[in-house]
């Protein structure tokens, strides 16, 4: 397996990730794949137009050629050194294999590289989403707020963090 930032050419694979993956709706999948068009046209304008940056950066996860998962993320407008990491989906047929800890891993490296402090992640508090939590949790985030009923009744908006200034061997130090 192999991590590298996703070309316009994936778009078609990372939309059938984000649908195989059950965990997202359409309107969920359509706006993950906005940002994805959003930023390849970013990346392709002219430099005259551009600073050579954009509000969402994706690096995928291969085996061989094949888009197994994907993570995006970006700085966190107004904020010194904080990043969001908005989207992460790893193929369900190779879930358990340690390729979604590569790409948030891989993500860190990106932002601690930069400056980076902390790193923020979104989630619900919904049952399906149970494995995504831990997940998490055993990667070194922790909740830090929960907005009651955010998403729909009993559906709560979970904030997880890490600073990535006091990673240690890959687990964040408290």
């Amino acid at each position: 397996m192999h991590i590298a930032r996703l070309r316009p050419d994936h778009r078609g694979r990372l939309g059938e990730l984000l649908v195989e993956t059950g965990a997202f709706n359409a309107d969920e999948v359509a706006v993950a794949l906005a940002l994805f068009d959003a930023s390849q046209a970013a990346l392709a304008a002219p430099a005259s137009d551009a600073d050579d940056s954009t509000d969402y950066e994706f690096v995928g996860a291969f085996e061989e050629e094949r888009l197994v998962g994907y993570a995006c993320f970006g700085a966190t407008p107004a904020t010194d050194g904080t990043y969001d990491l908005y989207w992460l989906a790893v193929d369900p047929a190779v879930q358990g294999r340690g390729i979604g800890r590569a790409l948030v891993r891989d993500v860190e490296q990106q932002l601690v590289a930069r400056g980076g402090r902390l790193l923020v992640v979104e989630t619900s508090s919904r049952a399906d989403y149970a494995a995504t939590r831990q997940f998490y949790a055993r990667s070194g985030y922790a909740e830090a707020a929960r907005v009651r009923d955010f998403y729909a009744p009993a559906d709560d908006r979970i904030l997880l963090t890490t600073r990535l200034t006091t990673r240690d061997g890959g687990a964040a130090t408290r």
